[in-house]
């Protein structure tokens, strides 16, 4: 873990309420993996704010890259901040993803949850041969991101919007119930990994349950902290209360108890 102060490359708006912002950190750059979060300091904010928990979109060459939504007062005054500025990140936070997998990669991501599931399919590519699908829900096609960085690794990509204006009608779980199927009947291995809203995120795990699957779900709590003192992120798990900012974000999808 490490307090970096980083300069920021570039920010820009890619759509829809969402940001893409760069910075330079080859201290955090160097360990992160695929499903930690970081926090960032707001340079807008007075001092006595609170750090922001951002998953990280990217992580290479020295450079961060983290995908995020205007939704509040802290997201809206880190919209101001732009290339030549300096903040401060705190990170890498949190335990990630698995960056091996057998078989089939299921990728599922709602809404801006597809932020950590670029880096984890980069390093999925890189580590194991497994082959790599997304699955992305969203309420619009305006809710859809970065489907050209995926096609870009060539990861093909499903989406569902519940208007039907890109991809399938409907929820997310549509085309990814045809996936899990198709892979079931022929006894093809493989594996879920998953980051957005609980609704999805519950519905997934009970895929991977029932198809027999490794599940990989990552939790979207309000990690105030980022080091587990504040006891905050408190996600219920078979094991007790654990806390997504340390003993998650990522929990294997069996360990999960949702009320």
């Amino acid at each position: 873990m490490t307090d970096e102060k980083c300069s920021v490359l570039e920010h820009v708006d890619v759509g829809g309420g969402y940001r893409r912002l760069k910075v330079a950190s080859p201290a955090i750059v160097k360990d992160v993996q695929a499903g930690q979060f970081v926090h960032v300091r707001v340079p807008q904010l007075d001092e006595s704010s609170l750090r922001r928990p951002f998953s990280v979109f990217d992580a290479g060459d020295g450079v961060l890259t983290l995908l995020y939504k205007e939704v509040g007062r802290g997201t809206k005054a880190l919209g101001l901040v732009k290339a030549g500025d300096e903040i401060n990140i705190l990170g890498p936070l949190g335990h990630g993803f698995p960056s091996k997998a057998s078989g089939t990669a299921l990728l599922v991501g709602g809404g801006y949850g597809v932020a950590p599931l670029y880096l984890l399919a980069k390093m999925l590519l890189k580590n194991s041969s497994a082959k790599v699908k997304l699955f992305v829900g969203g309420r619009t096609a305006a809710d859809i991101l970065a489907l050209d960085e995926f096609r870009q690794l060539g990861i093909e990509v499903f989406p569902a919007t519940n208007d039907g204006s890109l991809g399938e009608k409907g929820l997310v779980t549509v085309p990814l119930d045809k996936e899990i199927a198709a892979l079931s009947a022929s006894s093809a291995p493989f594996e879920i990994f998953a980051c957005g809203p609980d609704p999805m995120l519950k519905a997934v795990s009970e895929r991977a349950i029932s198809s027999g699957a490794k599940g990989w779900i990552s939790m979207d709590r309000h990690m105030i902290c980022g080091v587990g003192a504040c006891y905050a992120c408190i996600q219920k798990t078979v094991r007790g209360n654990s806390r997504c900012c340390i003993e998650g974000p990522v929990f294997a999808a069996e360990d999960l108890v949702w009320e």
